[in-house]
């Protein structure tokens, strides 16, 4: 994504071998093929659209050569797919290589009933028919996967965010920092890491997967969308020994503990009791609370709901805490937990349940997700397709469906669609439909130019508001 690699910078051959004997498979006369994505349902209601701007950006608006044309067209003949030369060479001789495709989307950030059309594309070139359906590969993984993390993660958000109004006196201003993304060395690729972490940012401002950075600032303008902190490992602890524990801690102090500053130290190496109730809370107690610095214990293993409850009563008993206005016991401001093990959707809501129990405001409570956020997905967490719904054969639009009787679920939408929300909520309906009412596919890519271009902190503000 961010290099040009000699093996993957051949648009032509970013598809499945079958898309290659697509083109001599159409019906006479066939001129324009409009085609839609949809995240058709699975494990959640709504979905958080994200990811098409850094997949058009990234790939898209670089031509397509003769060299690739030729290196496409030896390794499928050698492969036993046939190649239609004749359309690429179109490409490159009339478009200069740009595709000649048009594509319709929703605002990235929005946040939508599965179901719902999220784009929308077609050819502008009669000749190219077959064009829409060839590209779905490359187009529908662009989309799936950066959505559906985004999805995930803004779920997530609403768990926490539910708790923290429940039990904390300023949710807003907590609410960004409460999921931090420790996914990086859990993903396939460089690229998956850096789009996956991209569409957790949407929600959240805390991350420590830096392609994730890089991504949202080359894509979507984002200077700086995300921070971190100096965080302790268990090599940086163990390293000292088992007898001069409480001397790694000390040294992080030292480090890192200045006023106003924060600092993660992983405290489960030997025995996470001891270490808070014995070191951090008796040994290095008066150096933490002079420091200024706010010390955030992470335990990284054992039973989150039952971990992080003794480890936060412990906290208490040595620093105390105070009642806030809505009535939860709220640590000194001089320690913190993060939770980093175990940590999904389901295993979230049961440990802000308990903490909740347990009178302890979710303020004192930081997480964080690797693989169950950026790795434990699929094109089927929320059943994406890309399915062509309308074909125009000489000069006539027909609708395009698919209806299978052992699954009606997989059942496709028909005819040229547009995207409305009203009071009623979002709505696909067909574009004859749509009469004065504002489609919200409205046209983001045509023939190698991008005609509307949204920055980072826009789609945050489309999430947050939908």
């Amino acid at each position: 994504m961010f290099t040009s690699n000699p093996i993957f910078d051949n648009l032509i051959l970013n598809t499945d071998s079958y898309k290659a004997s697509h083109f001599v498979q159409y019906p006479p006369d066939s001129e324009l093929v409009s085609a839609y994505i949809e995240a058709r349902g699975g494990q959640f209601k709504q979905v958080l659209y994200f990811g098409l701007q850094a997949f058009l950006k990234a790939y898209w608006l670089k031509p397509i050569t003769q060299a690739q044309i030729e290196e496409a067209a030896d390794l499928l003949a050698a492969h036993g797919e046939p190649f239609n030369r004749a359309g690429w060479e179109l490409i490159v001789n009339e478009y200069q290589g740009f595709m000649p495709i048009e594509i319709c989307a929703l605002s990235e950030g929005s946040v939508v009933p599965t179901g719902t059309a999220l784009v929308q594309i077609q050819n502008t070139d009669p000749r190219l028919y077959w064009l829409p359906s060839y590209l779905e590969t490359m187009l529908l993984r662009a989309i799936w996967y950066p959505t559906t993390v985004a999805t995930l993660s803004w779920h997530a958000k609403q768990i926490i965010r539910q708790s923290l109004e429940m039990t904390c006196d300023q949710p807003a201003e907590q609410l960004p920092f409460k999921l931090h993304d420790f996914g990086a060395r859990g993903t396939s690729s460089q690229e998956t890491a850096a789009l996956g972490g991209m569409a957790h940012l949407v929600n959240f401002m805390g991350t420590d997967t830096i392609a994730a950075l890089l991504a949202a600032r080359r894509y979507y303008q984002a200077e700086m969308p995300a921070y971190s902190i100096p965080a302790a490992e268990h090599s940086t602890i163990t390293a000292w020994g088992r007898e001069q524990e409480a001397d790694a801690y000390a040294n992080m102090l030292q480090q890192f503990a200045k006023p106003g500053k924060i600092l993660a130290v992983v405290s489960d190496s030997y025995d996470i009791y001891h270490a808070v109730s014995e070191i951090w809370g008796k040994q290095l107690k008066e150096q933490v609370e002079q420091s200024g610095a706010t010390v955030v214990i992470r335990p990284d293993s054992g039973q989150p709901e039952q971990v992080v409850i003794e480890v936060l009563e412990r906290l208490e008993q040595a620093f105390g805490s105070r009642i806030n206005q809505k009535g939860y016991r709220v640590l000194n401001n001089s320690v913190r937990v993060i939770q980093g093990d175990g940590v999904n959707l389901e295993s979230l809501a049961v440990i802000l349940a308990r903490v909740q129990q347990q009178g302890f405001s979710t303020e004192n409570l930081a997480f964080g997700m690797g693989a169950g956020l950026l790795q434990k997905v699929n094109r089927d967490t929320l059943s994406f397709a890309m399915k062509t719904s309308a074909i125009r054969i000489a000069g006539e639009w027909r609708d395009v469906y698919k209806q299978p009787i052992t699954d009606l679920g997989k059942a496709s939408k028909r005819g040229r669609l547009a995207v409305i929300k009203n009071a009623h909520g979002w709505q696909t309906i067909r574009e004859d439909q749509l009469g004065s009412q504002h489609n919200q596919l409205q046209p983001i890519f045509r023939h190698g130019r991008l005609l509307k271009e949204v920055n980072f902190e826009d789609i945050r503000r489309q999430a947050e508001r939908t």
